[in-house]
């Protein structure tokens, strides 16, 4: 936070106080001469109430709210299109500074669970092979306010705070459009808002965080966060995987291994494990030798293993693997003893299914007009195993 949160006459912007922390917002009301406990009211206030309108804010006094008025705003992303699948899942599409298009994704599952996909990106700077994402290039990070307004928005959606129920969203993913250590500091003070008692009150074990494997900024995470944890493998080799995940070429699997063991030797669960995410693509990784393979690599790597079925986009000529395939790889890996599991493919209808998140991105890396082209004028890639 900058010296804007001061109110001053000339203040050129006022401060979006949706993505501070409870300690910039103590920061702030302190520089307005205010007591620290006004950043727990304002927290509640805005992620428990939902309430974005300083005069409804009837515990603060009538001084101090016009003084906010001049200083400071609650202002989220906009919903530009709300999707519905007929499986129950719901798919955004919100309009963030700037005038791009990132989308978030609300899964609900048995029960009461909801899990709730949320992006850090405008695009992706990764250009992993096989995610609809990267395609389309990279325009910036995401504000901490555009994060967690992601949450915000997907519980004013349903009615969520008016009802009293903050428990639309059960679970939060930063799987979504882009790569969240890549944006680290925003990425990090979200996720706090998330996890904070007098804002949303998730659960560390209910936050996870994935990453395709920056590992200086996982070794950091480490010092900071105690979120879970899951790791975008989708290879059981680093020849492979330097094509289906090119931050492999910089971070080759043992040293990702590696910073992911010591991110859980740091917590303070001691029975914590990462997840192993590994997408399935008929006759690219899906063997029962890859299986057999993965089953080795990580034998001594404390994890459980989410099997991803392929799900197809525009631009790719991958296709998902036969229901006998997939089901053979999981069975050499559950025989190897490690808890597996089979995501099931849920909103493909809206394109709203794992590694199908496209938005709209004013790529600033012109990948996207590049892999259209490519896609229009070449043969299928050939990838040698």
């Amino acid at each position: 936070m900058g010296d804007d949160a001061v109110c001053e006459s000339g203040q050129l912007a006022k401060t979006n106080l949706l993505g501070l922390s409870r300690g910039e917002l103590t920061d702030f009301f302190v520089t307005l001469g205010e007591k620290p406990f006004r950043a727990q009211q304002m927290l509640k206030w805005i992620h428990q109430a939902g309430v974005d309108n300083f005069d409804a804010m009837t515990n603060i006094s009538k001084s101090l709210r016009s003084q906010l008025q001049q200083c400071a705003e609650i202002v989220a992303p906009e919903i530009v299109t709300q999707q519905d699948s007929t499986d129950g899942t719901r798919k955004w599409a919100i309009r963030v500074t700037g005038g791009s298009l990132v989308e978030t994704v609300l899964i609900p599952s048995d029960g009461d669970r909801a899990t709730l996909c949320v992006s850090s990106q405008v695009g992706c700077s990764l250009d992993c092979s096989f995610c609809s994402t990267g395609k389309q290039g990279f325009q910036r990070d995401l504000t901490a306010a555009e994060i967690i307004g992601q949450v915000w928005l997907a519980i004013k959606s349903y009615d969520g705070f008016n009802q009293g129920n903050r428990r639309v969203v059960t679970n939060v993913v930063m799987m979504g459009m882009g790569e969240p250590l890549l944006n680290f500091d925003n990425v990090v003070s979200a996720m706090n808002l998330m996890l904070d008692d007098f804002a949303y009150g998730l659960s560390k074990r209910r936050v996870t965080l994935s990453t395709s494997g920056v590992v200086p900024a996982l070794d950091r995470l480490a010092d900071v966060s105690e979120v879970s944890l899951a790791i975008s493998l989708h290879a059981p080799n680093d020849e492979l995987r330097d094509q289906l995940v090119p931050v492999n070429r910089r971070y080759p699997i043992a040293q990702l291994l590696a910073s992911a063991r010591r991110y859980i030797d740091k917590q303070s669960d001691t029975h914590r494990v990462a997840t192993i995410e590994y997408t399935l693509i008929a006759g690219v990784n899906d063997s029962v030798a890859q299986a057999r393979e993965l089953a080795l690599l990580l034998k001594d790597f404390p994890c459980k293993i989410n099997l991803i079925p392929f799900n197809p986009f525009s631009m790719s000529d991958y296709q998902r693997p036969s229901k006998n395939a997939i089901n053979r790889f999981w069975q050499v890996l559950v025989d190897a003893n490690f808890v597996t599991t089979i995501r099931s493919t849920r909103g493909d209808d809206i394109d709203a299914a794992c590694g199908q998140l496209v938005g709209q991105v004013a790529d600033r890396t012109k990948r996207s007009e590049r892999h259209r082209a490519s896609y229009t004028d070449s043969e299928p890639v050939k990838f040698v195993l």
